[in-house]
Formats: C-alpha cells, structure tokens, sequence
C-alpha cells in the first residue's frame, strides 16, 4: 500500500519495535471536576421523544449547541472520538498502523496550521461560541463517564470541532481518491483503495482500505405549489449516506430563544443541522462532482532534491518535520519522523512515478461551521442565497423549498479561478505543468458564477448526483455553453437521473403519492448501463449449455425492478452489480457473460435457485433483526451493501437513510414526515430506539416529525438536563 510505505509503517516495525526507548504511555484525562468546569454556563433542556429522537432547547443557540453535543455523545461518544482524533491527525495512536495514513493527510493538508492561522480573526465571535459550547457539551458526557474516553483524548476543543471541518469537506467532492491514486507505486488510473471516510460492516473509519460497493450518493426533488396541484409545496431529503459511522446521519431539533428552530439531520461531531427544515425554509444536499482539483507536476532539480523549477528557475520547498506516532501494543509505540515539502501549488506528493503538488477546493478554509449556522437561521429565499454567497462550502449541492412556494438549486462549488483552456494552453481534466506559475490559480470565481436554477417554469427541481443540466423537465434548464469548460462541471447521468425523467414530463402533477412513487421507484431506467448489460447478455447464443439458456431466458423477463418480493430481481441485480459500482470501487467489473455466469453460480450455490425471491438476498440488518427491504444500487430506492456476502446475503450499509418529506400548506405552515433506516440510539445496542424505525422503513412507511413544545412534551419518553 503506498502510503503506508510511504510514512514507514509496515508488520517489519511491529516485529522489531520492541525496548523501553518505545514506551510512551498516553497522558491521563482531566478529572471530571475539570472537564464539567464549563458546564454551569448553559442553560439547556433535552426532550426525548418517543422514538428517542432528541428536542434540545436552550435560551441562547450556544447552549442548543451544548445540548446537541450531549444528546450526539449519549447516542454515539465513540464515533465522536475517532472523529476528534482523526482530525487532530493522532488516530494511528489509538488504532494502530492502519490509521496512520489519515494522520498523515492531516499533517500533508496543514488542517491545524489553517486552524491556528485563522481561527481567531476569521470566525466571528457567534460561531466560536457554538463550538466552544460544544466542546463543553462533550467534555461535560466524558466527565460523567469517565470509562468511556479513549486515555489521552479529554479536553475536547473548539478546534477540534473547527479543523473537523477543515479536514472532511475536501473528501466529499473526492478529495481522498486523488490522494491515493498519487500515493499508488504505479498510480494505477483507477485505484482501488480508498480513505474510508465512510465506515461499513467490518470496515474502521479513516483508515485506508479496499474500495467498498458504497457509493458516494444522494437524491432530492423540489416541487412547487403550482405543480402540485394542492398548493402544498414540497421538499424531500434523501442523501445517500452510510447507516453507521462519522458520516452517518443523526436526527435531531434544536431550539433557542435566539430564533433557532432547526429540524434534521447532521453527521457526530457537528454543532448544527446541515441539512433539514425551520419553519420558513429548508434543504435538501447532494454530492456534486465538479473538477475542484488540480494536480501539478514538478520539476525537480536534478543536484538538490529540495527544489522545483518555477517560471525559469529554481525554487526551495517549505519543508516541516512531521512525527506520527503509532500503537503497537499496550503503551508501547513507533514514532515515525517524516518530512513534508510544500511548493507555491500547495502540498507536495513525493512518488516513485513522480512528484506532485496539489491546489485543492478549500484550502485555507475555516468558515463552514459559520455558513452552516447562517443556513440554520435564515428564513426566505434572499436570506438563503445571501448565506450561500459566503461560498465557505467545497461543494455540495443545494436543493432548496419554502414557505413561499419558491423552489431552487444550487450547485455549489468553490470554482477554483482559472486562466481560460486557450489561454492557458492546458486541459485542467488532466494533470498540469507545475514550473508555470500563471497556471497557479489564485482564489475562486465568483458568486454569481455557480450555476443556479430558482423557480424553473415546471415547478420541479431533481438531483440524483447527475449533471446541473438536467435539474428540472421543463424547459428552463442550465445550458452548458453558458459556463466555461474550466469550472469542470460534470455532464454525467445516473440511472436515479435518467429514471426520474422516465418517470415526469414537465406538464402533470406531481402531488405527494405521484413525488412518492418517483422517490420509492425500484427500477433501473431503460437507458441505464443495467439494462444495457442485460441486452448484452441475451445477445450471446446460450442454446449449447441448457442452464445457462434457462437463465438467460429468467434474466430477459426481468422489468429491471428491485422490488424485494421479485423472483427476477436476484439473478438481474447480480449480474448488474459490480458494473454498476466499478465506477466508485475502481475495480474492473467482470466481462457481460462472465458476470452472467458467477450470478448463476452464486444463486445455485447459497438457494439452489435462479430465482429467489430478491428480499432473500437484499437485508437490512441491525443486531439480531434482519428484514427483507428492496431497492438496490443507484436506484431511486437507494440500498448498497458492503459486499457480495459468502452467506448469499447483501447486508445493506449505506443508501436510503435519514429521510424527510417536508410540506409547506397554502398559509404557509410547515409540517413534516421522517423515517431513520434504524433509530436515534446510534450504537447502544441495549436501547429500545437501536432498530426501533426498521420495520418502518423497509415498509416505506413515516413517523411524524414533532415540531410543536406540546405536541414534543406531550409524547417525550424522558427530559433532562445534561448537568443534572
């Protein structure tokens, strides 16, 4: 693995490393009078409702914040910790050698000298109270649970909850793809091991391993009142994310005296909602792929190794010392010195293919958490826009609605401000010469560059992760010979993309039952790389092997659904599968008939069939329940398993998750429904809310969001306070 290799970490050092000079034991927490210190300056209260989901509510956002990190430790401390020593780049000192990687990247990215460079002048005074309360609230849990807090972690900080920011946001726009391809001995094109920001099945949160059958995915649709033909506007949220983990999704509600009333979901470690509804607006987020990285190669000069040519001569890099310190065993650890050079491009890779500089969206960055509490508080479309004009954020789409009635996408990005393809003389799709500083681009486009679609003349707004320019089926959509090829737009469809279209027409109504069918739909679109597989396949003449002409006969009949009770839908969706995914594991998908041939076999070995019924196969498991659900990858019913299991089963990890369907009536009154694939109890496993909404959503059916204090109060299951 060429990272490992990289910073020095291998099984040799844990054979060797053995002597009292590697004994360095973690220092001790705080006490707990320490860590509860802060605690008396919040003034907070947290309703549990009956599904356990958390109302927190406070006299001043900050003590919300307090509030929401108490309820996000009771519910997942773990997945917190690990979140918190990731980003301080000392995980591989709690995980071993497998972590040292994220460490790594932390030190390469300068996470903590951005945080340490702007965190004072550049995040006003609001903000860091919110990450200072949240801070609070997690140190306050570690006091009273002493047991529980990894030896050496307490006290959290307000940078930590700062440089998480600093740290994840360049990943979700594939930011760890390019890191590891670089990285790669050969820098295979399509390399096929990850940094898991995602965790699934058996697989440890930020550490390198092979590429998963998870997708980076999402889908969100925007109705107007007028195409409802009800009056009611509506909004449904639907990001893709994995069920468990540091970028799974916890619901909560958050409200203060300041004017916060937020509903929805955010990720552990997070002090605010980023995406869900107040009373007035909401949203809904999609992953983009927009071309925010460049990679520059460097020259190096051939009698001193410590520099790079740049504009006719010769330039020394930056250089640190880094030291990652690993867990062998016990307190015993390896200290790994490296260094780390840094070019006027930004961080350098140094590889045995070839050395590397990189200029990445959100360099530099700090004020996500600001434009995400912003968001939180704005209530109409201009307040909105305005906050989406800061243009802290990567990337991410925005599907938006409100009371209004209005509707609008965004397809956010920080547009790295290069010099126009002809003039530059460069594709900026491919890797860049790195002696020119004038391909060195300085800051982002602006503003009103991002391309945006705000109430479209059909009143439907849809994103399923394709191209901006099909956003909506009417007649208005965002053209592409109106943005330069150097803002790297994506033109691509997805099955999800192509199946919507399938399914609306740009004239009838899309009332809630018809935007219900669209988002629970369980095909794959006619046009689909699937069904193209599948034509593939009942083109080969099968006549000389009687099972296989059987199967194939099985396979023609298939409607392309995933419906969990179809006895086609095993033998299609696995001859599909890993084409499907091939385009974010990296691994080669086998060819048409050899795919065709390991479904057959798969099916006969684990049923003794060809046609199980899909829901056999297709399981959501939590503990000891396992219930058949349908869907599957890229499809609108979006389910991915970790993998193809050796027990015939295909144990959902990621997909539909968090979901909400939020109306806005005629007067403008706000009322929501919400399912979670399992509960808000994230990893107590003795808690009756650990799977208490599965039954409820394989069934595709809701819980009703509780907005009202009497309505919350009158259905709470328990209320406290955090320092009680």
């Amino acid at each position: 693995m060429g990272l490992k290799r990289k910073i020095g970490i291998g099984a040799s050092v844990i054979l060797i490393a053995v002597g009292a000079f590697l004994y360095d034991p973690l220092p001790a927490n705080p006490s707990a009078e320490t860590l509860r210190e802060n605690a008396a300056n919040y003034s907070v209260e947290i309703v549990r409702d009956d599904w356990g989901v958390p109302h927190i509510y406070g006299k001043k956002d900050a003590d919300v914040s307090f509030g929401l990190a108490y309820a996000e430790a009771e519910d997942d401390f773990e997945t917190i910790q690990a979140i918190v020593a990731a980003a301080r780049g000392h995980l591989a000192r709690y995980q071993g050698a497998d972590a040292a990687p994220t460490d790594y990247i932390v030190s390469l990215l300068d996470v903590w000298e951005t945080v340490e460079a702007h965190y004072e002048e550049d995040i006003p005074q609001d903000v860091k109270a919110l990450a200072i309360a949240y801070a609070d609230g997690l140190n306050l849990y570690a006091a009273k649970n002493p047991s529980v807090v990894w030896k050496g972690l307490a006290p959290f900080t307000p940078e930590d909850i700062v440089a998480g920011f600093v740290f994840k946001g360049p990943f979700f726009y594939g930011l760890d793809t390019t890191l590891m391809e670089l990285f790669d001995d050969e820098r295979a094109p399509k390399y096929k091991q990850e940094l898991a920001l995602n965790t699934s099945g058996n697989r440890k949160a930020w550490h390198v391993g092979p590429k998963a059958l998870v997708a980076r995915g999402s889908n969100a649709f925007a109705v107007s009142g007028k195409r409802s033909g009800d009056g009611v506007t509506r909004l449904l949220i639907n990001s893709h994310q994995p069920m468990t983990g540091p970028v799974a999704w916890y619901e909560a509600h958050i409200v203060s005296e300041q004017g916060l009333d937020m509903s929805g979901a955010t990720f552990p470690g997070v002090p605010i909602i980023l995406q869900g509804f107040n009373n007035h607006i909401g949203w809904a987020n999609t992953v983009n792929a927009q071309d925010l990285t460049d990679v520059y190669v460097l020259t190096i000069n051939p009698d001193n190794k410590h520099q790079y040519k740049l504009d006719g001569g010769w330039r020394d890099f930056e250089t640190k010392t880094v030291e990652i310190k690993v867990k062998l065993f016990g307190p015993f650890v390896f200290t790994s010195k490296k260094k780390i050079h840094r070019s006027e491009h930004g961080p350098v890779i140094e590889a045995k293919h070839g050395t590397y500089a990189l200029r990445y969206a959100g360099m530099g960055e700090v004020r996500q958490l600001e434009q995400y509490y912003r968001l939180n508080k704005s209530e109409s479309l201009e307040a909105f826009l305005k906050t989406m004009a800061m243009n802290a954020l990567p990337s991410i789409n925005y599907i938006y609605g409100d009371k209004e009635g209005n509707i609008g996408y965004v397809y956010n990005g920080q547009y790295p401000n290069r010099m126009d393809e002809d003039k530059a003389g460069v594709d900026w799709s491919k890797d860049i010469p790195g002696d020119r500083s004038e391909l060195i681009w300085k800051g982002y486009r602006p503003y009103s560059d991002v391309p945006k679609l705000i109430n479209p003349e059909s009143g439907f707004i849809f994103n399923a992760n394709n191209t901006p320019f099909s956003a909506t089926d009417g007649i208005d959509n965002l053209r592409a010979e109106n943005f330069p090829a150097s803002m790297g737009i994506q033109t691509n469809q997805t099955s999800r993309s192509m199946r919507i279209m399938e399914l609306s027409d740009g004239v009838s109504l899309i009332d809630r039952q018809a935007l219900l069918d669209i988002k629970f739909d369980d095909k794959y679109a006619q046009n689909s790389e699937a069904a193209k597989r599948v034509a593939n396949i009942l083109a080969i003449d099968w006549s000389h092997d009687s099972e296989l002409a059987k199967a194939a006969k099985h396979l023609s009949e298939w409607d392309l659904s995933t419906a969990a009770d179809s006895r086609h839908a095993a033998l299609g969706t696995l001859t599909v599968l890993e084409m499907i995914t091939e385009t974010f594991t990296h691994t080669k998908a086998p060819p048409p008939e050899a795919a065709f041939r390991n479904a057959v076999a798969y099916l006969n070995t684990h049923y003794g069939r060809i046609d199980p019924q899909w829901g056999e196969l297709n399981r959501l498991t939590r503990g000891d329940l396992s219930l058949a659900v349908d869907g599957g990858p890229d499809i609108l019913r979006a389910i991915y398993p970790q993998e193809i299991g050796d027990d015939g089963k295909l144990n959902a990890v990621a997909g539909d998750t968090w979901i909400a369907l939020v109306e806005w009536d005629e007067n403008g009154d706000v009322s929501a429904d919400v399912i979670h694939q399992y509960g808000a109890a994230t990893l107590t496993e003795n808690s009756p809310h650990y799977a208490d909404q599965a039954p409820l959503f394989v069934k595709k059916q809701w819980r009703k969001a509780l907005l009202g204090e009497k309505d919350i109060r009158a259905k709470a299951s328990r209320i406290y306070r955090p320092q009680d």
